[in-house]
């Protein structure tokens, strides 16, 4: 993998394409989404982590993870609000917070100030932007 002098992942789109789906590529490297309900990891209850799905940065928790019914995978918080960057976004006439892999610039989802205690917050993360690994792994 390669990487600059900040640590930051660096591929072509081309070798992004190779290593993941069509589904992953569009979402991870072209801002895509989804559909709700639709996602490999939406229903996941077992013990464990969720990494970057282009990188494997370890993102978050699955103590983290909540059932918030929007259709996504919902966590309250990262593993580490370092590994998180957030933007800007005012696509589909929206104004929303994009969420992204700080290593990879990987497209994971977005921010809602809509979330649980103690964070009051949701990142609403698309399953293809994420691998689980599971806790007895």
């Amino acid at each position: 993998m390669a990487s600059d002098n900040s640590g930051k992942v660096v591929k072509t789109d081309d070798e992004w394409r190779a290593q993941l789906s069509p589904e992953e590529f569009q979402i991870c490297r072209l801002k895509g989404t989804e559909r709700a309900f639709t996602g490999a990891l939406y229903n996941e209850k077992r013990k464990g982590t969720y990494l970057c799905k282009c990188c494997g940065e370890e993102l978050f928790g699955a103590d983290t993870k909540y059932d918030s019914g929007c259709g996504w995978p919902s966590f309250f918080q990262p593993a580490d609000a370092a590994k998180i960057d957030e933007y800007r976004d005012t696509s589909h006439g929206m104004i929303r917070t994009e969420v992204c892999c700080s290593r990879c610039d990987a497209h994971l989802g977005h921010l809602f100030p809509d979330g649980p205690a103690p964070t009051g917050i949701r990142y609403c993360i698309n399953s293809a932007s994420l691998d689980f690994m599971p806790e007895d792994e």
